[in-house]
């Protein structure tokens, strides 16, 4: 095997943009490949495969658990709702990062966070699906980042909205999941009227 093959086969997926309410109704995760390597995808209600994820948004919450190993979860909210998102011992530099930043209180000026992470898709004991990050980067932004990310979120959700192409990612997230194309367009209208410009 080539040195360019070895790379191009262990190459990061990009990570997308995607807004909370389109992330959350997010169920259909595959793997591409049969090696224990092989990338990981959920598959977005407009169409597109997702490896790994770019979200911004205000920190609503921060947990610590600690037991065997300590574990701290988040929730981080864009204006179309929650993302939960968690880092333990196999995301150390993640956990790090969320430890350093404060904790939200009532009194103090809100925080917002940028969080790169992979989909983590499972099953609830009651059979509902769920889906949460598992952060790889945490960092503390500014409004003016998270007003930036959602308008480039919104320009990202629209592109795949208004692709027509049936690629097998389209056709399957079709058959898959049933809401409109509105009801993403009018999330997205929803999420630019909370920027300020």
């Amino acid at each position: 095997m080539s040195e360019q093959t070895a790379f191009q086969r262990y190459e990061r997926e990009p990570a997308k943009r995607v807004f909370a309410a389109e992330f959350r109704e997010t169920t259909y995760h595959f793997k591409e490949g049969s090696e224990d390597k092989s990338p990981t995808f959920v598959l977005l209600p407009t169409g597109e495969r997702c490896n790994r994820v770019f979200l911004v948004g205000l920190l609503a919450d921060k947990k610590k658990s600690e037991g065997e190993a300590v574990f701290y979860q988040i929730k981080v909210k864009d204006p179309s709702g929650f993302f939960f998102v968690s880092a333990g011992s196999y995301q150390p530099e993640a956990m790090h990062q969320i430890a350093s930043i404060e904790t939200p209180t009532v009194e103090a000026k809100p925080t917002y966070v940028a969080v790169i992470g992979k989909p983590n898709v499972f099953t609830a004991p009651d059979g509902r699906t769920l889906v949460s990050v598992r952060a790889e980067s945490v960092a503390a932004v500014n409004k003016q980042v998270h007003d930036c990310w959602i308008l480039d979120t919104a320009t990202r959700t629209l592109e795949r909205l208004e692709k027509t192409d049936e690629n097998p990612d389209l056709v399957k997230s079709k058959e898959i999941y049933k809401q409109s194309p509105d009801v993403w367009k009018r999330m997205v209208h929803e999420a630019l009227k909370t920027v300020e410009i």
